[in-house]
């Protein structure tokens, strides 16, 4: 018994019911324009008269429906008083034509919250004042209610049962209002089938943003804190032997991380939807930049290039770059010393790259067997992020182990789809 009262109980219930209640209040400046019609034909029956008035009524707020701010206003309101999830309507997603049927929804929901405020405040107030007014003559021994022509008595003792119902009803039509409005609000407030492409292809836009600064903090942060640690660990071994070799790695580590300053300068600009200057690009043509970075870390590349690689331009060559970027820094990362071959063929058709490294223990800087191996820790997500950046080339891509001591990472890159 106690959990079937309890919704005549809840603050929410009224706060429903009185927000159904001031949209009928908010309805009134238009009644005075419904009536036109209404009293421009005296001579119709009284009964078509109310009809044309509560028809004339209806369209003026189902127009008043149509105004843009008005539906942000209901969706704002019925979230408060409602406690209804309603996402915030998308700009510019409204349904093309004058008489889409997403465009009727919210004049449509309008019309219903009007019609069940008006029905709601005159049946919960006409039981709300019975259930007051009844138990006021039960010493005079009768009471009469009349509604509509129709009248009925109450006496004696009976007055406080039928005030008691007539206030329980006028608590239930207010939970029925509420309950009414809350299952509307979602299917006619919230977002239509326009809205929710609109909301999906812009929860894709920013995945795919995300996606895309993923790749550019991997590869670009990645490979070059890969190759400042390794650069500083050799600096520090020869730092006493070989001056010059240590100027020269510590130079390659100003080099490199003000590369990376720039990139990460960029992507944080993004992050804060700042106007970022133009995006970094790494392309082909800064391969040899990228060689001997690795070559001052310590690492020994020997590199196989054939075509011709200045007229690979655009997409191709930026991914083509980042590619090999991400292959060098995990040769660099897992190899042992010996030296990194890297075979990059330009054709007609495409781009060949292959990168073949010797896995192991790394021993020392520059290959000294005497030092103790060094490893780094990784994230795990570089070949998945190759493999997803060659796929949307519509590319191929193949990393595996070659041989008992080799890895061999093969991608091939076609021209079409990479302008």
């Amino acid at each position: 018994m106690i959990s079937k009262l309890r919704p005549l109980l809840r603050r929410s219930t009224y706060a429903g019911a009185l927000f159904a209640f001031s949209g009928a209040l908010a309805s009134l400046p238009l009644l005075p324009f419904a009536l036109v019609p209404a009293l421009s034909w005296p001579s119709a029956p009284e009964s078509v008269q109310i009809l044309l008035l509560l028809l004339v009524w209806a369209v003026l707020v189902a127009l008043v429906g149509l105004a843009r701010p008005v539906r942000r206003a209901l969706v704002v309101s019925a979230r408060r008083l409602l406690r209804v999830q309603l996402p915030d309507p998308v700009a510019g997603s409204r349904a093309s034509g004058s008489f889409a049927p997403d465009r009727w929804r919210t004049p449509l929901w309008l019309v219903l919250h009007v019609a069940l405020g008006w029905t709601g405040a005159l049946a919960s107030g006409v039981l709300f004042i019975l259930g007051v007014s009844l138990p006021g003559n039960w010493l005079g021994g009768e009471a009469r209610a009349t509604l509509w022509g129709t009248s009925v008595r109450v006496s004696g003792g009976w007055s406080w049962v039928v005030a008691a119902a007539c206030l329980l009803l006028a608590a239930a039509v207010c939970v029925l209002v509420t309950k009414t409005l809350r299952w509307s609000a979602p299917r006619l407030l919230g977002p239509s089938a326009a809205e929710r492409l609109a909301l999906a292809a812009e929860r894709e836009r920013l995945l795919a943003e995300r996606n895309r600064i993923a790749h550019e903090l991997h590869d670009s942060i990645g490979h070059t804190l890969t190759a400042a640690t390794i650069q500083a660990a050799v600096a520090g071994e020869v730092l006493t032997a070989d001056p010059t070799a240590a100027r020269a790695a510590m130079r390659s580590i100003e080099e490199s991380t003000r590369a990376a300053l720039e990139d990460l300068d960029y992507v944080l600009g993004v992050l804060r939807e700042e106007q970022s200057g133009t995006a970094p690009t790494r392309t082909l043509a800064d391969l040899p930049e990228l060689l001997d970075r690795l070559r001052h870390a310590g690492a020994v590349v020997e590199p196989e290039l054939s075509g011709d690689l200045a007229h690979v331009q655009g997409t191709l060559s930026r991914a083509a770059y980042r590619i090999l970027q991400e292959a060098l820094t995990n040769a660099l990362r897992h190899g042992t010393g010996d030296p990194i071959q890297v075979h990059l063929t330009a054709t007609p058709d495409g781009l060949d790259l292959t990168v073949i490294n010797r896995t192991g223990a790394r021993t020392g800087a520059r290959g000294d067997t005497g030092t103790t191996p060094r490893t780094f820790p990784t994230s795990g997500h570089g070949l998945s992020g190759l493999a997803e950046r060659v796929r949307l080339l519509h590319g191929q891509f193949h990393s595996a182990p070659d041989g008992p001591h080799h890895w061999r990472l093969a991608v091939q890159l076609p021209v079409r789809g990479t302008a």
